[in-house]
C-alpha cells in the first residue's frame, strides 16, 4: 500500500506541463549568425513566422548528431515546405562552419554562444544532443522534445 501512495504522489506532484511557448530568457538568448552577426533568438523565428520550423540542436563532434542526420536528410526531402534551424553547440565558430560543410547540412544554421547552461538551453533542459524541436506555423511550440529525428512524435508534429 505505501508503495501505490509513493507512486502517486509522486506522478500528481511533478509537474508535467510541457511549454507551448518560449520563455522571455529564450526568446531574447542571442545566437550567431554565419556571417558572423549577433542575433536574437527571437527575430531568428521572426524570420520564419508562419512556417512550420524544425530545431535541430547539434554539433560536429556529436556522434549521435553525425548518425541522426541521413534520418534529418529524409525529413527535409519529404517534407520541403518546413524550415530546417540548425543550433550548434560546437566548441568554436570555426569547428561549426567546418561540421557543416563536412556533413553538408542543409537549413539555416545558428551558433549557440550561450551554449548548454545560456537562457535557451535551460530553458529546454538541454541535457542531450541531438535534441529536436518543432515550432508550428502559430509560432508554437508543438513538440517539446525529442531525441531521435525520425521520432514518430516528431513527424506527426510536422505534419499538424
Amino acid at each position: 500500500m505505501n508503495y501505490l501512495i509513493i507512486l502517486l504522489l509522486s506522478i500528481f506532484s511533478c509537474n508535467t506541463e510541457v511549454p507551448t511557448q518560449f520563455s522571455e530568457g529564450a526568446l531574447n538568448d542571442t545566437f550567431i549568425t554565419l556571417d558572423g552577426d549577433n542575433i536574437a533568438f527571437k527575430d531568428i523565428l521572426e524570420t520564419h513566422k508562419g512556417k512550420t520550423i524544425v530545431i535541430d540542436i547539434w554539433a560536429s563532434w556529436c556522434k549521435d548528431c553525425i548518425k541522426g542526420m541521413p534520418k534529418v536528410k529524409t525529413l527535409q526531402s519529404e517534407y520541403k515546405d518546413v524550415v530546417y534551424m540548425f543550433l550548434s553547440l560546437d566548441k568554436s565558430q570555426e569547428a561549426w562552419k567546418k561540421g557543416i560543410k563536412k556533413y553538408n547540412v542543409e537549413g539555416t544554421h545558428y551558433f549557440m554562444q550561450s551554449g548548454w547552461k545560456g537562457a535557451f538551453g535551460k530553458f529546454v533542459n538541454l541535457d542531450w544532443i541531438p535534441r529536436y524541436m518543432v515550432i508550428n506555423k502559430a509560432g508554437n511550440i508543438e513538440l517539446f522534445k525529442a531525441i531521435k529525428a525520425d521520432d514518430i512524435k516528431l513527424i506527426q508534429a510536422i505534419k499538424k
